[in-house]
Formats: C-alpha cells, sequence, structure tokens
C-alpha cells in the first residue's frame, strides 16, 4: 500500500473512532470543547517504511520549518513500520519490528506548569484506552506503561526540546506491539503484544489500531486542555487539593494503588526502595509507605512491580 492510501485509510479509521468515541460522562458542550482542544491531533502525518527513529525525524521536521520561517503544526505525527535505533528512557534499546505501531508527534509546550506534568498521564491514558477498544483489560503503571495480563505490551517517551528559534516543544514517542511477537530474550517474560493477548491468527488491522489511537490521543489532549481552562475559571489548583478530570480518569484504568513496588529515577540501574503504594496525589505524585512505617512522594522516576 502506498504512503497516500496509507494515511486515506488512517484518516477514514479516525473518523470511524471518532463516531464511536467514548466521551462518558461529560454533557455535549464539555465533549465539543475536549475535542476541539484535541483537534490539531493528526492534522499532519508522515509515513515512513523505516526510519531510525521518529523523534529524530520530527527534529529535522522542526529544524526544516524554521528554516523556512515557519513553525512545525502542532499535532504533526510521523509514522514507520520498523525502526532500526529505537530508544526508550536513559536510551534503552526499543524493539521495534514490522508488525508493531510506532509513532512520534510534536506538541507546543503551551500549558500551565500543572498541566504540563500532567501530559504524561495523558498520553498513557490514551494508549491504554486504544488497547481496551480489542476487549483487553489494559491497565496503566505509573506513569503511562500499558500492561495486559502484568506484561507492558505499551510504551511512551516524553521528552522536551526547544527549536534554533526557541520555541519549545514535547515530543511523544509511542509505541504499541501489535503483531509483533517474538522478544528479545530479556523482553520475553515482561513483554506482549495485541496478537498474542487476544490469541488470533489474522493479523490485528494497524491502520484501524493507528485511526483509534489517534482519536484517543485527541480526546486525551484535549480533555487535559479542557481541565487547564477549569482550574483557571475555578483559581483552583492541585496543590490545593483540586482533582483534575484528566488524572481522575487516568485513575480508572489504573492497578498501581495497593501494588508493593520498587522505586529508583533509573530502576534497571539504581533501585532505591521498596514501599507500598497508597495513592496518587492530586498532582501526579506517587504516594508510598515505606518499609519503617514512613511516606513519600515522588513525582519523577519509576517502579516496578513486586
Amino acid at each position: 500500500m502506498s504512503s497516500s492510501s496509507l494515511l486515506q485509510n488512517i484518516r477514514t479509521q479516525q473518523q470511524v473512532f471518532l463516531d464511536q468515541l467514548d466521551t462518558h460522562p461529560f454533557s455535549p458542550l464539555a465533549v465539543e470543547k475536549i475535542l476541539a482542544y484535541g483537534v490539531p491531533v493528526g492534522a499532519t502525518i508522515e509515513h515512513h517504511s523505516q526510519l531510525p527513529r521518529c523523534m529524530d525525524r520530527l527534529q529535522q521536521l522542526l529544524q526544516e520549518e524554521e528554516q523556512q520561517e515557519r513553525v512545525l503544526g502542532a499535532g504533526t505525527v510521523v509514522l514507520a513500520d520498523t525502526l532500526t535505533k529505537s530508544s526508550g528512557r536513559f536510551t534503552r534499546s526499543w524493539h521495534a519490528p514490522t508488525g508493531g505501531l510506532w509513532l512520534a508527534m510534536a506538541w507546543p509546550d503551551t500549558l500551565v506548569p500543572e498541566c504540563t506534568r500532567l501530559l504524561p498521564f495523558a498520553i498513557g491514558m490514551a494508549c491504554c484506552r486504544t488497547v481496551r477498544q480489542y476487549g483487553l483489560d489494559a491497565r496503566l503503571k505509573w506513569v503511562n506503561d500499558v500492561l495486559v495480563n502484568g506484561k507492558k505490551l505499551a510504551g511512551i517517551l516524553c521528552s522536551t526540546m526547544q527549536s534554533p528559534r526557541g520555541d519549545q516543544y514535547h515530543l511523544i514517542g509511542i509505541g504499541i506491539n501489535g503483531n509483533n511477537q517474538t522478544f528479545p530474550a530479556d523482553l520475553q517474560r515482561t513483554a506482549t503484544s495485541l496478537r498474542s493477548e487476544l490469541a488470533q491468527t489474522q493479523s490485528v488491522d494497524l491502520v484501524e489500531l493507528t485511526g483509534c489511537l489517534l482519536v484517543e490521543l485527541r480526546w486525551a489532549l484535549g480533555l487535559l486542555y479542557y481541565d487547564e481552562e477549569q482550574a483557571l475559571q475555578a483559581g483552583a489548583s492541585c496543590e490545593q487539593g483540586r482533582q483534575s478530570l484528566l488524572l481522575h480518569a487516568w485513575q480508572d484504568l489504573s492497578d498501581t494503588v495497593g501494588q508493593r513496588v520498587e522505586y529508583g529515577f533509573d530502576i534497571q540501574q539504581q533501585p532505591l526502595y521498596q514501599a507500598l503504594v497508597r495513592e496518587i496525589d492530586p498532582c501526579g505524585g506517587l504516594v508510598m509507605e515505606l518499609e519503617d512505617g514512613g511516606t513519600v512522594t515522588e513525582y519523577s522516576g519509576e517502579i516496578v512491580y513486586r
């Protein structure tokens, strides 16, 4: 299939999933506002059969646009069938062969800091909701790992970069294991895919999967901006105990509270301590009870379930 045909099919699938989007429990006016805020998602999509990294291509596009005295459009997506040098946090390798969904999206840094902090939660929610569209009980591990039956099915990398002109962008990398069922030895016990979990002989339609993800990203990012609007109107912040709509929706999909975890900034190289997760605070912090009975709240870092 040519890139132009592929992108047209993705557009068609976007409309299908937009018509089916679960917007409960929001009013029609709120839904209209949320979708309007998120409308730039996927407005421009660039497809490649192979790339080293989608994020590298986004950075190149940012520079090319600035050289032409233009601004890269919000929601620009780079999509690749396979990645040859993909990486996650701390340059960890990410297995991205043909059969998965691999993309990156550029989003301008226009949120107030309190809401910017919740951007990774929004992207995780979108990915989790996408997987659940296939009838799987996907759950979010703080902050945004998507797990099915305890195994990682989707991963997200959020980074921030400043363009040569000084514009600030969030670069959002997403990988969803679709039809790829063979993993490197170090991932075989911890990774899974849609096709494996569905136990089906037919391949998952990656065009359909992409369309669904883009619609869910539009909803999640729109909800984050709508949340910002509501917070500013109320004059309340998470530090004052305001519970965001986005974080409330995220918690409905998460199984982290109640888990005994190991915490660290770089958990693979330097785990710091074990604790019991008691709650997620209104700002997205992980509130944990230590072995000595004390509590600690972390706003960055990562965990593994014990």
